[in-house]
């Protein structure tokens, strides 16, 4: 039973002090029970302890920085951050003093530990819970290895197989001369589902640099793009659109209302989500499904947004909003009101295997993001299980934890310049 428990390494180690005891002739009882009760619990539990923690940054649609936890049986586990993650290394310098020498598996005492420790220093939001999240994400992978199951069994096991993503697109002009070709290359990669922008900072129309209350012209175009697309995709392929809380709640009504017959799967913070009654009233005024969350932390973060009917779904980062667990808390808050769950997600292969893992154990997941179109070739060489997309979904893997692990070779070619790499 131990051997099917311990992933392979554990299993070598454990199999190198059985030999060693069976070898001993008349003291070969005495010595398996001596390996047995070194390595793990007498109810078969992994004994582990941390021994360190070391990170690396990679620049691909923004920065990430890859967070990894070792401990003393050669074990090891990774998670990712992102966005406010431009402070998150020497943060996660920080926390080492929480973590060498504990417990990997207790994954919400040590995360606690930590939140609570930062009370006074930034633990509600931005950097701080970012950095949390990546050491979160690590500490669920390695828990997974240990305990020889995948992650989305630890929250809870999962409520589907396969995880559809949507397509963040490279185009959204009729005026762009590739767009066609970009068009197709989604079409292509066989997504059900695509995502555009229609903010734009240097539309000849703006009026004013500073204020974003959209003209007459700004909102023509908006329209035209999304007519654009709408026009250009198939049917079954639903379109959602994102402002990314640029504007005030003036523009925000107007757009929404002349969306609505596109019927979008849902548009994208017209403001920016820390206004709650804004983007409220916006919600009330059309019929167009309104989503945010992208730049909320934490559960608490979400509390207000459910409670005053803000959103009608919602889209929490998975590699910043605190972590696995906490999405988990977060998608079932939302589930007491009905609400979606369409995590937001802009990172590597590790990462959007980590935010599958949740949207596999959720009832009320929706769709997940996917931002890499850019750079395929990155992509499809960034783990060694190579491209984990299928025609626009993720089969979620039943090897334990996240069940990916980084191609260095290739990763590292989107290392940060000057920065150090796992040291």
């Amino acid at each position: 039973m131990l051997a099917y428990l311990q992933p392979s390494s554990f299993r070598d180690a454990m199999n190198r002090r059985l030999f060693l005891g069976v070898s001993a002739g008349a003291f070969g009882l005495s010595r398996l029970s001596a390996a047995v009760q070194a390595a793990a619990s007498p109810y078969r539990r992994p004994k582990l302890k941390i021994t360190g923690v070391r990170t690396a940054q990679v620049r691909a649609h923004g920065l990430q920085v890859h967070v990894r936890i070792y401990t003393d049986q050669g074990l090891f586990g990774h998670g990712e951050a992102t966005d406010s993650a431009a402070g998150a290394p020497p943060l996660i310098d920080g926390f080492r003093r929480f973590l060498v020498g504990q417990d990997p598996l207790n994954v919400d005492l040590l995360w606690e530990r930590l939140r609570t420790a930062g009370i006074f220093a930034g633990a509600q939001a931005g950097q701080y819970v970012t950095a949390l999240t990546g050491i979160e994400i690590a500490l669920w992978d390695l828990a997974g290895k240990a305990l020889g199951l995948p992650v989305y069994q630890l929250l809870g096991g999962k409520m589907r197989d396969r995880i559809r993503l949507y397509c963040d697109s490279q185009t959204e002009s009729p005026d762009d001369p590739e767009a066609p070709k970009k068009i197709q290359s989604i079409k292509d990669l066989g997504f059900t589902a695509a995502k555009i922008d229609i903010d734009d900072f240097s539309d000849p129309n703006r009026w004013d640099r500073v204020n974003w209350t959209a003209s007459n012209g700004e909102i023509e175009n908006m329209v035209r793009k999304v007519a654009f697309m709408r026009e250009s995709l198939p049917k079954r392929t639903d379109l959602a659109v994102d402002m990314h809380g640029r504007y005030d709640m003036t523009t925000g009504k107007r757009v929404a209302r002349e969306l609505e017959p596109f019927k979008l799967l849902f548009l994208e913070e017209p403001v920016p989500a820390e206004n709650v009654d804004a983007m409220r009233d916006i919600r009330e005024s059309t019929g167009t499904p309104i989503c945010c969350g992208e730049n909320v932390f934490l559960r608490h973060g979400f509390r207000a947004i459910l409670e005053k009917r803000a959103a009608d779904i919602i889209m929490p980062d998975l590699q910043k909003c605190g972590g696995l667990l906490e999405g988990r808390r977060i998608a079932d808050m939302a589930h007491t009101y009905y609400v979606p769950f369409a995590p937001h997600c802009v990172v590597s292969p590790i990462g959007t295997m980590a935010s599958c893992h949740v949207c596999a154990a959720v009832p009320n997941f929706l769709v997940l993001e996917w931002h890499w179109i850019q750079r395929l070739d990155l992509w499809r060489s960034f783990v060694k299980e190579g491209d984990i997309i299928d025609k626009g979904w993720v089969t979620v893997p039943d090897r334990p934890g996240l069940g990916v692990e980084m191609n260095e070779e290739a990763a590292r070619k989107a290392q940060v310049p000057g920065t150090s790499w796992f040291a």
